[in-house]
């Protein structure tokens, strides 16, 4: 019971701060979307990402076995899921980089620290890297449907993320002003991004909730295989274990809305994927963890 309020106490401000986009819209006030997708994807969202990664203390050998291991579990995942979407003769650019990329930052980051402390913390932040560098190169790309790597590498999120690693890797911090300043900017993205989505619930067909829930189901499923399969692989100990499975099976991002709808692929199924693997993970987050600790 203590965990389910635990993970309850997680996801509850998702579904708050989405209600107030869906009660803005349904108001009549204005939303500008595009607006508010550039500000987030260019300016806080990658002022997070580094900040998150720049804060990280780790062993570097654990960080390697991870990295490997996030690495490998993502490309079962992502190998899954295009079968997947293929089978069920769904677009490729609308479906397979959110079935593929979960929402390890605002969900992932605070149910690994709850759960594992610090130092699963730690661990968590860097599958949350492995996963923001593939989702804003490989994911951007499919997303906006090839064309050329350079854009996809000119990306802020892609050199944040890069930048981030880094200085992990290297164990540099920025003075304090800067930090500052920039947790500050990155603080920002998460209620803009989920009272946006609240916007997109607010335009969501029926046919879109109910083809979400069925591929968030099996979404669950593969992510799980993946990770358990990934982690075994590589040896992990039991901590980064449960981390890596609880990150990769995380709902789906906010974020896959936005890109979405910054490359113009059909960003209503997408926010759909949101909300039905935001509300089934109320479900089996707990489940999985429980199963893991």
């Amino acid at each position: 019971m203590n965990m389910i309020l635990s993970v309850l106490n997680i996801t509850a401000p998702v579904f708050l701060l989405a209600a107030v986009g869906f009660i803005w819209v349904k108001l009549g006030f204005e939303y500008r979307v595009e607006f508010v997708t550039r500000l987030t994807m260019t300016l806080s969202v990658p002022c997070l990402i580094f900040v998150a990664l720049m804060k990280t203390e780790i062993e570097p050998e654990a960080l390697a076995a991870l990295t490997l291991a996030s690495l490998v579990a993502y490309i079962i995942v992502m190998a899954s899921s295009f079968a997947l979407v293929k089978l069920a003769k769904l677009d490729v650019r609308t479906f397979l980089a959110p079935l593929v990329f979960g929402n390890t930052g605002n969900l992932g980051l605070p149910l690994a620290l709850f759960a594992f402390g610090e130092d699963g913390f730690g661990y968590a932040v860097v599958v949350f890297a492995v996963m923001a560098i593939m989702s804003f190169t490989i994911g951007v790309w499919i997303v906006s449907g090839g064309g050329s790597l350079k854009r996809v590498v000119q990306e802020p999120l892609v050199g944040a993320t890069l930048l981030g690693a880094l200085f992990l890797w290297q164990g540099w911090e920025t003075p304090m002003v800067l930090t500052n300043t920039l947790e500050l900017i990155g603080q920002m993205a998460i209620p803009i991004m989920l009272i946006t989505l609240g916007v997109a619930v607010a335009r969501l067909e029926t046919k879109a909730m109910t083809q979400a829930m069925w591929l968030s189901v099996v979404k669950v499923i593969i992510c799980v295989a993946a990770s358990w399969v990934a982690a075994n692989w590589f040896g992990l100990d039991s901590v980064p274990t449960a981390v890596l499975i609880v990150q990769i099976a995380t709902p789906v991002a906010v974020t896959s809305y936005l890109l979405a709808e910054k490359y113009g692929a059909d960003a209503q199924p997408v926010a759909g994927l949101v909300v039905a693997s935001t509300l089934l993970s109320v479900v089996y987050l707990p489940l999985i963890l429980a199963f893991v600790i």
